[in-house]
């Protein structure tokens, strides 16, 4: 018995975690790891067919090996044969773009929407959707209370049948950058409705925050998706490592009562994701939460959309995509999906990749100055104006010193826009569109809206 044991140890072929196989794109001109398991003492060669060259390494006594493979400018399809002695082929490999795409359910929202709630235009694009040069993946949903190793999942090809079933705000965004780049795009989806951001870090990077509490790893019974660190554990630590270009996120409305931890916890997060990578200050973009009407309980979500405006400049190459314009007030999940997908897109494509030509952000507040009972404010990312499309301007208020709102007269001129409120004499303080549902009425002429903002830090 122990001899067939040792023969069958011996004979054990190369395993690939899941985040490796046909189909799949790795990042061009990186280092780009390989990883999987082969018998304890094995030589695992991984041969490339773009430049034809042999990577070696040798396991260790968990027979784990580990290579970097150097890759070229986007291209493909190539092959990629892995060998202990027996070969292990991948086929249809691209060289392109990789992007992760985590969050909860406005990312998990699939192209061909949730049962009652549809994503815009769904048919006709998913009908059209047949693209040889953006692949997908898809982790299934797990939890754990250590890290693992391996996920559910595979890499897909870029097909009507495929796509319908794909993170909407994903797909919409590789789209564009596939078409705006003209190379492979790579898109990994992790993501789980209803979650909050703290089940996404892991332990080390949680730990950086007093108020959360690590869960026991000790703990029996049914886990809860919301603890803290588990959603890293077993959805993004089994490919950490794979070569990505950077990581979008939509994620918030299940910590918008919090919005002063959140300020810390988005930059945190990608931070934290950073950190796990090791292939430094990776680009991390994130859709604002739309409006939406909350009900009576609980915050105003505009302190959590504000979290996120101050979240964009505390940690470096970060980036936000404003939906003031697409929420609804009955349905949490906007079925404006293309429009989320690509306005994250526009932000990688100028700060990311370089472009220009367009704009990425809508107006944001400038400068605020008084002159008498007239407001005037100015907006950065407007040059070529602002314009709210012939309506007037509704979502603007003014307080004076009794810290007391009323809605304000707006004007779009050509500095930016004036308002005033025959109630107010002294004004001190502007909001705009700062409630839970409202429609966002101020855009740049390139159509992209302002979010809510208040120039106070009253309570109130």
């Amino acid at each position: 018995m122990i001899l067939v044991l040792v023969s069958v140890v011996l004979r054990a072929e190369v395993k690939l975690p899941a985040i490796f196989g046909n189909h799949m794109v790795l990042q061009q001109q990186t280092e780009a790891a390989i990883w999987g398991k082969a018998a304890t003492g094995k030589t695992v060669r991984v041969s490339t067919s773009w430049n034809n060259k042999s990577y070696s390494a040798q396991t260790d006594k968990q027979g784990n090996w580990k290579v970097k493979v150097k890759t070229p400018a986007a291209g493909g399809p190539y092959e990629i044969t892995i060998s202990d002695g027996t070969n292990l082929k991948l086929k249809d490999v691209l060289i392109g773009e990789v992007w992760l795409c985590s969050g909860q359910s406005n990312m998990e929202m699939p192209v061909k929407g949730f049962f009652n709630q549809p994503v815009a235009g769904s048919n006709e694009l998913i009908a059209s959707s047949a693209n040889p040069n953006i692949r997908l993946i898809s982790v299934k949903k797990d939890k754990s209370l250590v890290t693992k190793d391996d996920f559910t999942g595979e890499w897909q090809e870029c097909l009507p049948e495929n796509v319908a079933n794909f993170s909407a705000t994903a797909y919409f965004f590789g789209k564009m950058l596939q078409q705006a780049l003209g190379v492979p795009v790579g898109l990994i989806n992790s993501s789980w409705g209803g979650t909050r951001i703290e089940p996404w870090m892991s332990e080390s990077g949680i730990k950086k925050f007093d108020w959360v509490t690590l869960p026991d790893k000790n703990q029996t019974g049914d886990l809860s998706p919301q603890t803290p660190t588990v959603l890293f554990n077993a959805m993004i630590n089994p490919f950490v490592g794979y070569a990505i270009k950077g990581a979008i996120w939509y994620q918030g409305e299940s910590n918008r009562n919090e919005p002063a931890h959140y300020e810390k916890l988005l930059p945190g997060l990608a931070e934290n994701w950073r950190a796990q990578w090791g292939i430094g200050d990776f680009p991390f973009y994130y859709a604002q939460i739309a409006p939406f009407d909350y009900g009576t309980k609980g915050l105003n979500s505009a302190y959590l959309r504000e979290a996120q405006c101050k979240a964009e400049s505390a940690s470096v190459n970060m980036g936000m995509a404003c939906l003031m314009d697409i929420g609804e007030e009955h349905c949490i999940h906007p079925s404006h999906k293309k429009i989320t997908g690509d306005r994250l897109a526009c932000v990688a494509l100028v700060k990311t990749y370089g472009k220009s030509g367009f704009e990425y952000s809508g107006p944001v507040l400038k400068e605020m100055k008084t002159d008498g009972s007239v407001v005037k404010l100015t907006f950065n990312h407007a040059t070529n104006g602002l314009t709210s499309y012939g309506k007037e301007l509704e979502n603007f208020e003014v307080a004076g010193e009794n810290k007391y709102f009323y809605p304000a007269k707006a004007s779009i001129t050509r500095e930016g826009v004036s308002l005033f409120s025959p109630s107010v004499e002294k004004p001190v303080a502007v909001r705009y569109a700062f409630k839970d549902f409202i429609v966002g009425d101020l855009f740049n002429t390139e159509g992209l809206p302002a979010s809510s903002f208040r120039t106070d830090d009253w309570d109130e």
